[in-house]
Formats: C-alpha cells, structure tokens, sequence
C-alpha cells in the first residue's frame, strides 16, 4: 500500500521540528567552528611556546602587547564581524538578496578601520611607556604591539569577509580557511623567530609579522569566494553600492557589541599590566596560565559563534522557540567541554605546562611551575561559569539585545575586576596580591554568567530583531474596474 503524500510531507516536518535546535543541528554549525577557533588556539599557544624558548620576557611581552594591540582592535572585530547576526536573520527569513550587500558595508567599516589602527601605531611608544613594564620587557612590547598595530587591516577584513560564510551556517569552509591560515602562520613563526629555512632571524618581530601575513593570505581566499558567480548570482555579493541605511543599522547594532569587546578586552589588559607590576615571575606564570587557558576558552567561542548564528536564523524565520531551544542545547555541550577541562587543570596541572618546559631554561620553569600551578586552580574554577558569559551572551547578541551585554560588561568590568584588582596590587604585597587579583578575575566571570543567564531568561530579547521588516504584499490583487455600455 502506497502511503499518503500529504501524510509522509507531515512526519518530514514533524521530524524537522524535532530537531530544530537539537544537539545535532548546534552540532552540525559550531563542530567547524570549534575546529576553527581550535586552530587559532592552537597557532597562539605555538607563537607563545616558541617565544618562551627564545626568552621568557618574550613570552611575557607578545601577551601584553597582544592584548594591549587587540584592545583597539577588537572594538573594530566586534563591530565588522556583526555582520554574521544580519546575514543570518536574513538567510533565515529567506531574503539571500540582501546577504552581499550587507557584508559589504562591513567590508567598508574593516577598511577603515584597519587606516584608523595604522594611524594608532603612531603612538606606540607613549602608551608602552604608560605601561612601565621591566625595560627589557618594554622593548619587547614595542616591537610586537607597533607591528601588530599596522598590520591590523587584514585580520578585520577577514572577520567581514567569514561573516558570509558563518553567517549562512557555511562553517566547514571557514574551518578549512581558518586551518590554512594557522598552518602559514606557525610556518612562519618558527622561520622568523629562529630565522630557519633561510629567513633573517627576527625574533618577536618575526610573530607578528607571521600574523599579519597569514591573515592577509585568509583575506585572498574569503575574497575569491565571496565573488564567485553563484555567489553574485544568489546573494547579489557584486552589489558593493554604500547603502547608509544599511550601514547604519550595522553600526547601530555592532557598535555596542564592539564596545563591549573593547571594555573587556581593556579590563583584561588593564589586569595584565597591574599583574605585571608585581615582579617578573608573577607576570611570567599567570602569561602562561592565560595561554594554558585559552584550550578551554577559544574553543567554545565556537559554539558561542554557532549560538549566535541559530538564533539569528531562528528570529528571522520568527521562530523564537526554537532560538531558546539552540541556546539551552548548546549550554548544555558547553557545560561538559567545560567541566572536563576544569578538572583536568585540577587533576593534572603540570600536564599543561609541558609544551613550554620543552625547551625553556629550567631555571626560569622552576620558579614558575608552583605558582602556574596555583592559578590553574583559579582558572578551574571560572571555567565552569564561563559557559553562561559565552552561550547567553551570544544569544542575546543574535538577537540584537547589545545595548545591554554592553552595559553588563562595563559595569562589572570596573567594579568587580579593575578596581579590585588595582587596589590589591596596589595595597598589598607579594602572592596576596598576586591572588587578590586573581580572585577578582574570577568573580567577574561568574557576575557576567549569571547576569545575563538572567536577561535570557526574562525573555525579551524574543522580540528583537535587527533586519528590517520585509516589504508586505497584497493578500489579493485589487478587482479591475469595468465599464459598463450599452448595447447599441
């Protein structure tokens, strides 16, 4: 007996019901993306291994002046890579012709901004003296953040160009662009630091300058397949007319997410420097812990990512049922990764540290090795809470609800982690310090997780949306006139 057609078209969409915003499809979308950022980790943590074998006071300064270079730059990240909320809400209310356009004025803001981040590199000198780091240290700092600084163009325009990608769930060929990228740049490192393969020896320079090149070969890649022609053909990539309207609604949106990238990022650095003030070996152990804890971090950014993408996509099918369901599920696997990475920092903390015992002065490993250990623990700990900051946070943006992510950061920023752990540095001594800062550190972690699990669960981002409203049609096309005549 033959079944139904209506009938068999009613289980398909009952079964796709069902696992709308089920582990499988988060799954499907931010396995890529773990991929990716694992990558990225995975090419940071190298750089920073590398650096600690040419000297420790290397290692230390690619950290700070990393950070202290990301904090310009990850206001402008934040605002470009917006983008992936618009080109998701659109691709989930099926409006592909407004995807192309919409990336492109991210392109235009990346642009400029990488101008604005060259023009910054002016002043590197004066806010490196600001820091008032070691000398030796400094001078380290120098080099990376002003090579760093100028080369920023590329990497924001990637972070433009991927959101066509990410935005439409296309995560496998960003993960596939995101592992070449590492591959050049860890390639790279090791001939430009060491000066192997018949490059100059150039030390931190030689780290930085393999960013930014491996950035600009991403930059190739994404470009030649935003404007390959079933590309301009389905999503109108080849429309790079300025639309201020558009471009408005981007910087009305993605500024606040910028903003609130950028405090962080600040917050963070500002920590860095204060730890920095305490003595070499502090500074030396919590740069490796940071790196040591960005295994667990910069993986889950990629469910975060994938987080921010579904709901988009749900909100503009106007599905908010099933954006609290992505959220939830992908909390849930979060949660796990999490978990086990908490308690391998626990259990096994001297694990961690190998890879930067292998060909450091065991002198220096030594004097660090018991205090790394400590704030391992610390890390344990807050590691757990970060998967309410990263999971509910990048739902509320998927939605558009950035006006008040922002406000959380900066308000909790400062009073429970800048202020506090200024006041430790500056009152007290040795460790106490050192684990009075680190202390705020954690609080601050768990303050944002559960704030804005709370704004989740209120509900209110539901009804937000950050594309406009699709021109209406008519139910019924209006009855033609007729005119009546007489019969002759």
């Amino acid at each position: 007996m033959k079944e139904n057609p209506e009938k068999i078209n009613i289980m398909v969409r009952q079964a796709h019901h069902e696992t709308e915003g089920g582990a499988k499809e988060v799954l499907k979308i931010a396995f890529p993306l773990i991929l990716s950022t694992s990558a990225m980790t995975l090419q940071m943590f190298v750089d920073r291994v590398f650096l600690m074998w040419l000297d420790r006071d290397a290692m230390s300064a690619a950290l700070l002046g990393g950070i202290l270079g990301f904090v310009f730059f990850s206001f402008f990240l934040g605002t470009a890579s917006y983008a992936n909320t618009f080109v998701s809400q659109y691709d989930g209310a099926k409006r592909k012709d407004r995807i192309g356009p919409a990336v492109w004025q991210s392109i235009y803001f990346a642009v400029a901004a990488g101008v604005i981040m060259a023009a910054i590199s002016l002043f590197s000198r004066p806010l490196i003296t600001l820091v008032g780091h070691e000398p030796e240290i400094a001078r380290y700092e120098l080099v990376y953040f002003r090579i760093m600084m100028l080369g920023a163009m590329p990497g924001i325009v990637d972070a433009a160009f991927s959101c066509f990608l990410t935005g439409r769930g296309k995560t496998w060929t960003v993960m596939w662009v995101n592992v070449f990228k590492t591959s050049v740049n860890i390639v790279l490192d090791y001939a430009l630091i060491f000066g192997h393969f018949g490059f100059p020896k150039w030390g931190i320079a030689g780290a930085a300058v393999a960013t930014v090149i491996a950035n600009a070969a991403a930059c190739v890649i994404y470009f030649t397949i935003f404007l390959l022609p079933a590309c301009r053909k389905s999503f109108c990539t080849s429309n790079y007319v300025f639309d201020r309207e558009l471009f408005g609604r981007l910087m009305k949106f993605g500024i606040p997410s910028g903003v609130q990238f950028m405090l962080d990022i600040l917050g963070f650095t500002l920590f860095v420097v204060f730890i920095g003030r305490i003595d070499a070996v502090s500074f030396a152990a919590s740069s490796m812990v940071f790196q040591i804890n960005t295994l667990s971090f910069m993986p889950m950014i990629g469910f975060g990512i994938a987080t921010t993408i579904l709901v988009g996509r749900a909100l503009g099918a106007d599905k908010p049922h099933i954006a609290q369901k992505t959220t939830i599920t992908a909390a849930k696997l979060t949660f796990g990764y999490m978990l086990t990475m908490a308690a391998g920092y626990w259990l096994f903390p001297n694990v961690f540290m190998l890879p930067f015992e292998a060909g450091a002065s065991a002198e220096q490993m030594d004097a660090m090795r018991p205090l790394a250990r400590t704030l391992l623990y610390f890390i344990a700990f807050y590691c757990i809470f970060d998967t309410g900051n990263i999971i509910f946070s990048a739902a509320l943006k998927g939605a558009g609800d950035t006006r008040f992510v922002m406000w959380v950061s900066l308000i909790l920023n400062w009073l429970i982690m800048v202020i506090p752990s200024w006041l430790a540095i500056t009152f007290l001594s040795g460790r106490a310090s050192l684990y009075a800062a680190w202390a705020a550190l954690t609080a601050y972690v768990c303050a944002l997780a559960i704030l804005f699990f709370l704004r989740f669960a209120a509900g209110k981002w539901k009804t937000m949306r950050v594309i406009e409203k699709a021109p209406a049609l008519p139910s019924a096309m209006p009855a033609v006139p007729t005119v009546e005549t007489e019969a002759g």
